[in-house]
């Protein structure tokens, strides 16, 4: 895939400013509205651009705990992958789940209102799902640090 300094000028924009119209990127990114548009979909249709949304915060909603679970599985056949990873994927709670390589399986990021809220999570959901053999959270004190934006400048992209 190759991105252009256009492509990658409207994505850096895009990131901090994602409800900016086309005429407000085109402003920024110096190319007219139109060339805006078809780019947007040119960049979506080849799955740069995955989605948009809303970054909520989560002390805001009531859901004041947040957690960095690491979870293993008592085996790791297809099957068991595959059943572990359907039974995740239905968990509100459960915001993120990456595959790792290290002394667990899974990392999750969890919310929860309360500790007792993540502790009846973990205990009445999040251990009865099969194939867990065991979990370690780390409960988060306090983010300094949640920009989420790619760092463009840095991606090993083909530029043209």
């Amino acid at each position: 895939m190759n991105l252009d300094q256009y492509d990658i000028a409207l994505l850096s924009f895009l990131q901090s400013h994602g409800r900016a119209t086309h005429h407000q990127i085109a402003e920024h990114v110096s190319l007219s509205p139109s060339q805006i548009g078809r780019r947007l979909q040119r960049l979506e249709s080849i799955g740069v651009i995955a989605g948009y949304r809303v970054v909520l915060r989560e002390d805001r909603i009531g859901l004041n705990v947040m957690a960095f679970t690491g979870l293993k599985l008592k085996h790791h056949g297809d099957s068991i992958i595959e059943r572990f990873q359907r039974e995740i994927a239905v968990l509100p709670e459960v915001l993120e789940c990456h595959a790792v390589v290290g002394d667990t399986d899974y990392m999750l990021r969890i919310v929860a209102g309360s500790l007792q809220d993540l502790s009846e999570f973990v205990m009445k959901k999040l251990m009865r799902v099969p194939g867990v053999d065991s979990i370690q959270s780390n409960i988060v004190l306090t983010t300094f640090k949640r920009d989420g934006a790619m760092p463009l400048d840095r991606a090993p992209t083909r530029v043209n």
